[in-house]
This record gives C-alpha cells, sequence and structure tokens, in this order.
C-alpha cells in the first residue's frame, strides 16, 4: 500500500500575461482546496528574484503544470519555447499515462501540436466555469491519489478535528433591508452612522492551511451589544477635528471630502477617538466608548456569524466593492450591495483599516494583551484597499504594520463598544 504524504498537490499555472485575469480567479479557486498548493508567479516570485531561475525550480517541482490556453497565448513567441517546452522535456520523461501536463482552454482555440497528445478543459463560457472546475479536480485528485499524497476528504476530516467547532448561521443570511437597518442604526449629532451588532458568537479566521495568521477558525463569542461605524471616517468629519495635519502631510482632499481618510498614523486615530469621546460623551449610551475596534469587533461586522467569505456572500463580486482600482470612491458608494449582515458598508475595499489589537497569534483572546493601548508593537489591519485583489478581500485576511505607518491606503472607522482592558 503507498502511504501517505503530508504535502499538498503542487500544481504549476502555465500561462500568458494577457490571460492573467481569467487564470487569476481560476488560482483563487485552487487556493480554496486545502490538499491543492497551486504556483502562480504574480503571487509567488518577490522582487530580485531571478524570474526565469525560479520558474524552471517552479515547473520542475510541480506535480501537475496547467497549460491555459487561449488564441494569444498559442501564438505569443516565448510561451511555447520556455514554460511549455520544459514542461513537456519532463513529461516526456514520465511513465505512460501519467497526469502531469492538463491543457486548459481559457476560449475557443487549437491547441498546438505538442499538446494534442493530451485531452483539454474547456474553462469557458465563464458560466461553465464551475463545471469545468469540478472536472479538473477529479484529475488533479487521480494524480494525488497516484503520488500518495493527502486527498480532500483526508484534509477536511483534519480541518474539522482542528477547529472542533459547528458552524453557526448567520442572524442575517441576505442583504440587511432599509427596514432593518433603520431600526438598528443611530447617528451622532455630528452625522456618524453606527449599526447594532448583537452580542453572541461568530466563526473567525479561516482554513487555508497556506496562512497561518488566519489560523486556527475558532468560535468567539463577544458577550455585548456594540456599535459599529456604517463608513470608514472620512476626510471630512476627520477636517472637523484635525484638519490642519491632513493638509501638512500634502494630500489633496479638495473633491473628496466623503471619501475615506488616509495617511493616518494608528496613533492618529487614537488621538481622533479621545476627541470624539470628550465632544459626544452626553450622547453615548451609558458605559460606551468611542474607539477603534477590535480585530473580532471588526470581523464579526463584515461577515455576519456564518464564515463568509466576503460582507454579501461567498463570490467574489467587483460590483459590490472598490477592489483593484487606482484610487478611493465616496463612502457607501457600493452601497446597500456590498453590505455586510449588520449593514456596515465599504467592510473590504477602498481602504485598510486600524484596528486596536496588536500582532498576535490565534486563537484571539481579548483578555491576553493585545488590546492593551499603551503596549508598543505591530497592529492588525482589516479589510483591504482600492488596490487589493479578492483574495485581500475576504473577511477573514489580515495584514500587520507599524503604529506609525502611513500610507494612501490605510484608513479608519470606528465603533461605540465597551471600554477594552487594560
Amino acid at each position: 500500500m503507498t502511504s501517505v504524504d503530508n504535502r499538498p498537490l503542487r500544481v504549476f499555472l502555465c500561462h500568458s500575461s494577457a490571460d492573467k485575469p481569467a487564470v487569476r480567479e481560476l488560482y483563487q479557486k485552487l487556493r480554496t482546496e486545502p490538499w491543492i498548493e497551486p504556483w502562480l508567479d504574480e503571487e509567488e516570485l518577490y522582487p530580485g528574484q531571478d524570474w526565469e531561475t525560479e520558474i524552471e525550480k517552479a515547473v520542475e517541482s510541480s506535480d501537475v503544470v496547467l497549460v491555459c490556453l487561449s488564441n494569444g497565448s498559442i501564438n505569443k513567441r516565448g510561451f511555447v519555447q520556455k514554460e511549455l517546452r520544459f514542461a513537456l522535456d519532463i513529461a516526456f520523461e514520465m511513465p505512460e499515462e501519467t497526469i502531469f501536463i492538463v491543457p486548459l482552454r481559457l476560449e475557443e482555440c487549437t491547441p498546438p501540436r505538442s499538446l494534442r497528445d493530451w485531452q483539454y478543459v474547456d474553462y469557458f463560457p465563464k458560466p461553465q466555469h464551475e463545471r469545468a472546475l469540478q472536472k479538473l479536480i477529479v484529475s488533479l485528485k487521480t494524480r494525488a491519489s497516484s503520488l500518495g499524497l493527502r486527498n480532500q476528504t483526508t484534509i477536511s476530516k483534519e480541518n474539522k478535528k482542528e477547529t472542533a467547532i459547528e458552524i453557526p448561521k448567520s442572524a442575517q443570511s441576505e442583504m440587511p433591508t432599509a427596514e432593518w437597518i433603520a431600526k438598528n442604526k443611530i447617528i451622532l449629532s455630528n452625522g456618524m452612522e453606527f449599526m447594532r451588532i448583537p452580542a453572541g458568537k461568530f466563526l473567525m479566521g479561516s482554513t487555508y492551511h497556506q496562512l497561518d495568521d488566519e489560523r486556527p477558525q475558532h468560535i468567539i463569542d463577544i458577550p455585548y451589544d456594540y456599535l459599529m461605524a456604517r463608513y470608514p471616517v472620512t476626510f471630512d468629519l476627520y477636517r472637523t477635528l484635525i484638519g490642519a495635519e491632513v493638509k501638512y502631510r500634502g494630500y489633496d482632499v479638495e473633491g473628496e471630502k466623503d471619501h475615506p481618510v488616509v495617511l493616518v498614523k494608528w496613533t492618529d486615530t487614537i488621538k481622533y477617538c479621545q476627541l470624539l469621546n470628550h465632544l459626544f460623551k452626553t450622547e453615548l449610551p451609558v458605559g460606551l466608548v468611542l474607539r477603534l475596534p477590535t480585530e473580532a469587533e471588526w470581523e464579526k461586522a463584515a461577515r455576519g456569524t456564518d464564515g463568509r467569505e466576503y460582507p454579501w456572500g461567498n463570490q467574489f463580486d467587483k460590483y459590490k466593492c472598490n477592489i483593484g482600482r487606482r484610487a478611493t470612491t465616496p463612502v457607501g458608494l457600493y452601497s446597500p450591495k456590498g453590505d455586510s449582515p449588520y449593514g456596515c458598508a465599504d467592510m473590504t475595499g477602498n481602504v485598510e483599516e486600524w484596528t486596536n489589537s496588536l500582532k498576535k497569534a490565534y486563537p484571539y483572546n481579548i483578555n491576553d494583551g493585545r488590546e492593551n493601548e499603551k503596549v508598543l508593537g505591530d497592529r492588525v489591519l482589516r479589510s483591504s484597499s482600492f488596490g487589493s485583489d479578492m483574495w485581500i478581500a475576504r473577511c477573514a485576511s489580515r495584514s500587520f504594520s507599524r503604529m506609525d505607518f502611513v500610507n494612501i491606503h490605510v484608513g479608519f472607522r470606528i465603533c461605540i463598544a465597551p471600554p477594552l482592558p487594560k
């Protein structure tokens, strides 16, 4: 009997740069399979590396090479001569019937002569993507089995054992209605809107084996109601209190008053909250303060309780967020279609958002010192910016930066909640 290897199946995506959007989507879908480790140049190559050498090494160490074909890629000089020819040399040394090269057509085209011995799969038109993906998964499972690698079922069982949780149902599984928003919203006298997030459990983190910062996925119980800002803080609201500092940093905010404020350090956000608490203390519910959210509070407000990938569900939709673009947009531009289950807008896209939390491993624990404002250290950023991709746009995605970090991709939103432990 073949012994079981714990490593994932390595899959190289051979493609033309012109086909990057379609290949990137396929890459993201393959990454959701915990037993597959796809390799895509833009994700795996780092500045300063010799790309040709690294690609050859990646092809050589791969278990499967997906050759993504289009009319443009077939006729492009260098496409067949480099990656494909190198893969073919490896394939010819393997036993017959080995699944190593898998041609994948991105559009109606005639595969090159060198690939006509292999059955291809059609990854088009777009409505047929899921069906094509399932056919491809069958081939990849066959290859994994022949190599004695763990299959999808084995890893799924291990993931369940690792998380040892039952996923609760979301309190708001569909897009919140205008009536629901009206009943669960409060507005401060400066125009800031806040949505009520009910106390209770939610699913935090992810099970993706490549992303240790998001694992283990676990249940967090937030034992209190709190209110999350419906939108990120805008330039207009920020300048009301600290306008001179924004101008000092040389950012032209004219015409962008309703865009999220950027170029703010973590310490700037703490100062801003302190000023707000002084101004609006008579408007706040008893025992609550204005502050940065913890990353747990932020994630629950973004994804609800059902562990969804994006604020609106599990499928990425570029028409519901400001992702993959060149600049910020007015807050709420994608509302309500892009809203979270609790009616919060821009929980992905537009800007990354500071949280109060220090960089620490999961499981999350509010009482382990990670929420102490007085402690120096990298802080957690949540959400994604206008320049991010769909992978970073997931609700569970985390990044970390110094407290003095300043960037046009980074802003913040605030919440109304109990004071944090010291």
